[in-house]
């Protein structure tokens, strides 16, 4: 120990010394940590590298000096960019969460949609490690520029969206998803009404800006679906997005497209207007089932003519007045009420013919005869009423002659010949007017096969365009649908 010491006084000159001293005396008071100090404070900052960030109040006042910092000589009315020839990239995606309606009287699609829009706002940049690590932000979308990106064919004048706030990055990133609804104008097909399928697209761009200053890339080519809220009278098919552009002059305008094949879900109307519509036309044929003599036939074919009429007018109200395409239930409809028409003019001319007699009318003209009394029953499958009546007329003869000839009385000969005489006179009168009712009778046979027939050419007419278009159009769609 004593060696020790000696060696620290050879080594300490004595100024050394009265230095050392004045520094022992001296540093406490100035507040100089000793290393024991020294090493516990070292200790203390390794677990805390910022002393008080994890405590709310100073984060709220470090995202209060980043928005000072960022907004102190922010102009939002000006591009965001470094050079004024340079170009900001909008990332645009569209998201469906519902289809509203399908108007088609007045040729409007009416969705609520997402827009999803992200860009670099090179203005509004910082290091999240001068701010408490905040690394973004929420901004309100009226306080920084964004695009003024719109829907052009927008059907109800109102151009912009809802104003909501952005998420804004540390790196400049900027993203915005305003919802909005839209009325767009969609160019409506009916020609396949109920069974339709409907192409209506929505179109976006800058309402201002060319390609050279904002140009619009297509975030995504299928509409997001996640959060769509079926409806229940149409259906999505297909929603794909292309991006386009217009040259007008020295500039060119991108825009985004968004098409929508929608198809309407026919079972309310296969219920409550085709299977009626298809009742009605098949009982028209049933007017000419009834007996000629029958005052209800008139008022049947009126019957069904009114109903007709109805579900035309309910028609007239969902589609479009437009003289472009008619559907073809449309046509169906007109078509049964011509039938209809006919049926009523067949029927009261069958009906005068039913109660004509010789006294009213004059002979029946031979060609008359042979082709309502021979010819046509043959082809109608109908039993001839003249072979019928010269049928009755042999056996009535036979049993007259063999009555007769048990007659041996001379004077009763000229009273039965008188008798007879009259008796076939009135047979005579009989007949014609049996063989009116019998014509009356093969013009109904006729036309009831022909309306039967008509009609059901007429519904197959009305479901092959459908069922052609439905196993080439909608079947691929749904099978891709699935394969994907």
């Amino acid at each position: 120990m004593a060696e020790r010491e000696s060696q620290a006084r050879r080594v300490l000159s004595p100024g050394s010394r009265l230095v050392f001293l004045l520094t022992c005396l001296f540093v406490p008071l100035l507040g100089v940590p000793s290393p024991a100090g020294r090493a516990t404070a070292a200790r203390g900052s390794a677990r805390t590298p910022y002393a008080g960030i994890s405590e709310p109040s100073f984060i709220a006042k470090s995202e209060d000096h980043l928005f000072k910092h960022l907004f102190q000589d922010y102009q939002k009315w000006v591009r965001p960019v470094q050079r004024l020839n340079d170009t900001i990239k909008i990332k645009f995606g569209l998201a469906i969460s519902q289809l509203v309606d399908v108007d088609e009287k007045n040729q409007l699609m009416t969705t609520n949609v997402w827009l999803k829009q992200e860009w670099i706002d090179v203005k509004l940049r910082w290091k999240p490690e001068d701010y408490a690590g905040i690394t973004s932000i929420r901004v309100p979308s009226e306080s920084i520029w964004i695009p003024d990106i719109v829907l052009y064919d927008n059907a109800d004048g109102r151009f912009e969206g809802t104003a909501t706030k952005t998420v804004v990055k540390y790196d400049g990133t900027v993203a915005w998803t305003p919802p909005a609804n839209y009325k767009s104008s969609c160019t409506i097909d009916v020609t396949f009404f109920p069974f339709d399928l409907q192409n209506c697209s929505m179109k976006f761009g800058s309402w201002t800006y060319d390609g050279s200053q904002v140009d619009i890339i297509l975030e995504d080519y299928d509409v997001d679906k996640r959060d769509f809220f079926d409806n229940g009278e149409w259906e999505i098919v297909t929603a794909t997005g292309s991006k386009g552009k217009r040259t007008d002059g020295c500039c060119w305008y991108p825009f985004i497209t968004y098409s929508f094949v929608i198809r309407r879900l026919p079972l309310f109307y296969t219920l409550f207007l085709i299977i009626p519509c298809i009742g009605l036309s098949f009982l028209t044929v049933l007017v000419f089932y009834l007996p000629s003599n029958e005052g209800e036939k008139i008022s049947l074919c009126t019957s069904v003519l009114v109903s007709l009429t109805v579900f035309l007018l309910v028609i007239e109200e969902i589609i479009p007045s437009s003289s472009k395409v008619i559907p073809l239930i449309g046509e169906y409809l007109v078509f049964t009420m011509i039938f209809v028409t006919l049926s009523i003019v067949i029927t009261v001319f069958a009906i005068n013919i039913h109660h004509r007699s010789s006294s009213t009318h004059n002979a029946m003209a031979p060609w008359v005869r042979k082709i309502f009394l021979h010819k046509l029953p043959k082809i109608l499958c109908m039993r001839s009423h003249v072979d019928r009546y010269f049928a009755q007329k042999e056996e009535t003869s036979n049993i007259s002659g063999s009555e007769s000839s048990r007659n041996t009385l001379e004077a009763a000969l000229d009273s039965i010949r008188y008798i007879t005489r009259h008796i076939m006179k009135e047979n005579d009168v009989r007949e014609v007017v049996e063989d009116w009712k019998f014509i009356a009778q093969v013009l109904d046979r006729m036309f009831l096969w022909t309306f039967l027939l008509a009609s059901i050419i007429g519904s197959i007419g009305l479901f092959i365009p459908v069922i052609y278009k439905w196993a080439n159009i909608i079947v691929p769609v749904h099978i891709g649908n699935m394969h994907t």
